[in-house]
């Protein structure tokens, strides 16, 4: 049945590459990469090998692919991915040797691929589970470490008509899973190669910490300003809670760094800020700036380091499919805001615990916790406190993995 669903996907893939550019990138480099392994792959040197379906993944497992590389220098890295979304972003990344797509996952493909690489080791990011790739992985006696994984009961390898797919998970050598959820459904399946670790992204997110950027623009923002409000990755649904506050309350400097950074969805968010003197990242001068009510962020690459300047965070995609990345905010020790589609993701529910994060349904609730916050800075600073000591008290996933291998 498996081969048979992987084949429709694959007439599927080709049919949409015609119509979407996303799809058409994907399509493309899956069918490029044997070739660029071909290319690439030097047959005298030992190969690791790191896959990571999308950019999400990758940042879980990029602290882990860093520690390996600079451990053991004899290893080569290769890195894929199987969306354009992790691809397009690191294909030029320095810690690897070879970066290319996966093709999909088809016998024939991936006996071609693991041909052409022979890895020595893999490690499968979070939830990655292609079958044929780990079966011929499992059949060649090689090494396979899912990282980072986690598991829920509603999942298919847990369901009565998933033994047959479970089977999959007994492919790999160990599972480094991120809570003791995961290690007893395991279990159930008589899985017991488990260790629970944690997850990589609280060691990936002090990483971006240490590495952060000093941003001129933003620090003429924020001089002197009292307050100051960042909204990351934020979605219209979003803008339209958190804008209505600060309209009414100008004592606060706002920042916007928007997910989606088209003219169309940049133009809204000024119009929803009329009366507010509002500028551009990219298109202020430093003055112009440093009179301004509000900066919107009309790049990629910069919000991981501007979360740094804010008195409170908010982290979008609540009011949608789910939150963005609420460590990236939490690390710097603010409290972090987020909508109420928090419940899958489990960093956003440790803060929500810890009392450093906080759920708003509505433009109600938003107000009367920052009226709050305003009103008890002792209580806005513990928060803060909270959601650092929370990524802080969580970090060490990497080493505790690092620790149970041997290459």
């Amino acid at each position: 049945m498996y081969q048979i669903v992987i084949y429709l996907y694959l007439f599927g893939v080709a049919i949409a590459s015609l119509f979407n550019k996303k799809v058409k990138k994907m399509w493309a480099g899956e069918r490029r990469a044997i070739r660029v392994l071909k290319e690439k792959v030097d047959p005298e040197a030992r190969y690791i090998w790191f896959h990571a379906a999308s950019l999400g993944e990758f940042e879980q497992g990029r602290p882990l692919i860093e520690s390996i590389r600079s451990r053991y220098p004899a290893y080569k890295i290769l890195l894929t991915f199987f969306s354009p979304s992790g691809y397009e972003v690191r294909k030029n990344y320095e810690g690897a040797d070879i970066i290319c797509y996966l093709p999909l996952d088809t016998i024939r493909n991936a006996r071609r691929f693991l041909r052409a690489v022979r890895p020595e080791m893999a490690f499968f990011i979070k939830y990655e589970f292609w079958y044929n790739y780990l079966h011929i992985l499992k059949h060649r006696n090689i090494p396979v470490y899912s990282v980072s994984s986690i598991f829920r009961p509603d999942q298919v390898f847990f369901r009565w008509y998933g033994t047959q797919y479970a089977r999959v998970l007994k492919c790999f050598t160990h599972f480094f899973v991120q809570n003791e959820e995961s290690r007893e459904l395991l279990a159930r399946l008589g899985i017991t190669e488990v260790d629970v670790v944690g997850d990589t992204r609280f060691d990936r997110v002090l990483q971006i910490k240490d590495a952060s950027k000093r941003l001129p623009p933003v620090e003429r923002f924020v001089k002197d300003a009292p307050k100051v409000f960042v909204a990351g990755s934020s979605w219209p649904p979003d803008e339209e809670i958190f804008i209505h506050y600060f309209l009414k309350h100008p004592d606060w400097k706002l920042i916007v760094a928007p997910h989606v950074i088209g003219e169309s969805h940049l133009t809204q968010i000024q119009s929803l800020l009329k009366g507010r003197k509002v500028v551009r990242y990219t298109r202020a001068t430093l003055e112009q700036v440093a009179e301004a009510d509000v900066l919107i962020i009309d790049c990629f690459g910069l919000l991981s380091s501007i979360y740094h300047y804010a008195t409170v965070a908010y982290v979008g995609g609540g009011f949608g499919v789910g939150i963005h990345n609420v460590l990236e905010a939490a690390v710097w020790n603010i409290p972090v805001l987020f909508g109420p589609n928090n419940k899958r993701f489990q960093e956003a529910q440790g803060l929500l615990r810890a009392g450093g994060g906080f759920e708003v349904a509505d433009a109600r609730s938003f107000a009367d916790l920052m009226q709050a916050f305003e009103a008890d800075a002792d209580y806005m600073k513990t928060a803060g406190d909270e959601a650092g000591r929370y990524v802080l008290g969580r970090a060490g996933a990497s080493a505790k993995i690092l620790s149970k291998i041997t290459l």
